[in-house]
């Protein structure tokens, strides 16, 4: 695995790639920092880092889409699938090539509390290192979910653009789960649109009707019979289900300088189940 990383790490650099993402990250962030913290004489190092979540809709998906989409396009991946090291061995070894160069920008940002405490004593260090640790894991969610999306197909492009439109809906799903009505009877409709849509796509991957027309049967009846028995259980249900999905909304406590436990076991939750998809996609390849 540590071949794997090694290699990986050095790629970033030698194609330019990491240090345009390493520049491009901190300069940002810098100017942020300068006008928010220094000019701005704000001792809230945490509040600034909210304000740049957005650089990873732009960064991320850059910084993976060649990550596994490159192997996929050079046929290298069969490589990969017979060599003595394991599929989550090499998937891991990737992942933690591009942490391991995010956490670059991390360890430098994490010098700008320290700078701004020995000019202000007012200011929380553990407020700002909080932050710090909500902005890592937040990054760190992102690069497995871009690194999936990678694994899907053979072009760096179309990994990218997948990846920034998934991230795109991550960041703003807040605003998109409030234009949703909240009542039951809209979220039942709904619910079963959404069910049907599910079957529509077992049917593809399966092409077997008969399955598929099943699922739908006792799906719908499913959704209705349990209208039917307990209306209140679907009030605001797609709301919670789609806010489970928004990735960046589970930094706001981060933001405010609480580190909860809950925040930090839904990003490593994320960070497992999306790596652990991307080793499933690329074992499937085995047996295709």
């Amino acid at each position: 695995m540590f071949a794997i990383y090694k290699k990986e790490l050095l790629q970033y650099f030698t194609s330019m790639i990491g240090f345009v993402f390493l520049s491009f990250f901190l300069v940002i962030l810098g100017i942020y920092f300068w006008f928010s913290n220094i000019a701005g004489a704000s001792g809230n190092f945490e509040q600034t880092l909210g304000n740049v979540t957005f650089l990873f809709i732009i960064l991320m998906p850059i910084i993976t889409m060649r990550v596994i989409a490159e192997e996929n396009r050079q046929k290298t991946d069969q490589l990969l699938l017979t060599s003595p090291v394991s599929v989550t061995k090499v998937v891991w070894g990737k992942f933690l090539a591009i942490v391991s160069l995010y956490a670059a920008i991390v360890l430098v940002i994490s010098t700008y509390p320290l700078f701004l405490k020995h000019y202000n004593n007012e200011i929380f260090l553990s407020s700002a290192y909080s932050g710090i640790i909500g902005f890592f894991l937040l990054g760190c969610a992102y690069i497995a979910i871009g690194m999936f999306l990678s694994s899907l197909t053979e072009s760096q492009l179309i990994a990218a653009v997948l990846s920034f439109i998934v991230m795109i809906i991550t960041y703003i799903m807040p605003t998109l789960t409030g234009m949703l009505p909240s009542d039951g009877k809209s979220q039942v409709i709904i619910v079963a649109v959404v069910w049907i849509l599910v079957c529509v796509a077992s049917y593809s991957a399966m092409k077997n009707v008969f399955v598929s027309v099943l699922l739908a049967i006792f799906g719908e009846g499913a959704v209705f019979i349990i209208y039917g028995m307990n209306p209140k259980l679907y009030d605001s249900l797609i709301v919670k289900i789609l806010n489970a999905f928004s990735v960046a909304a589970r930094y706001d406590d981060f933001t405010l300088g609480i580190l909860e436990v809950n925040s930090i076991v839904y990003y490593l939750s994320i960070i497992l189940i999306f790596v652990y998809l991307t080793i499933q996609m690329i074992n499937r390849k085995r047996f295709n």
